[in-house]
């Protein structure tokens, strides 16, 4: 394992299967941030990836789908002025994310609601029904 290689929980993506693209940062700052590329952008081409298994690169890719262009995920960072400290959030950006979608969901358990739940919404749905029926007009007596 390299210091270029990504850990994702206990997934490892490579390093080769990484390209970063630097440039410059938006924004005020002047001749550093108009002269120094500290912007820093990683990107990962998940269906050509061997790190993760079908199974999970499929949850992946629909976990993340409004992220992915052309089947890549790219995060970037320009918080920093340091180029070094932009990459290293990046890095931790990409991981939280695949992290993150790579967890399975929680399946649903069907539950039924209590007797005192199923009472207390009885009592409410008759108490509204009086109070309807107590804005209903009257008949005058003839």
């Amino acid at each position: 394992m390299s210091e270029d290689d990504l850990t994702v929980g206990r997934f490892t993506i490579p390093g080769r299967e990484l390209s970063w693209e630097f440039g410059t940062s938006g924004g005020p700052g002047g001749q550093h941030a108009n002269k120094a590329s500290t912007r820093a952008e990683l990107s990962w081409t998940i269906e050509e990836s061997e790190a993760l298994p079908a199974d999970v690169k499929q949850r992946v890719s629909s976990a993340l789908t409004n992220r992915i262009t052309h089947g890549v995920l790219t995060v970037g960072s320009d918080d920093s002025r340091s180029q070094w400290r932009n990459r290293s959030i990046a890095r931790k950006r990409m991981a939280d994310l695949i992290a993150e979608a790579a967890r399975p969901a929680k399946t649903r358990r069907p539950t039924k609601p209590s007797r005192s739940a199923r009472r207390r919404r009885l009592e409410a749905k008759r108490r509204r029904s009086e109070t309807k029926q107590l804005r209903a007009k009257v008949d005058p007596p003839d």
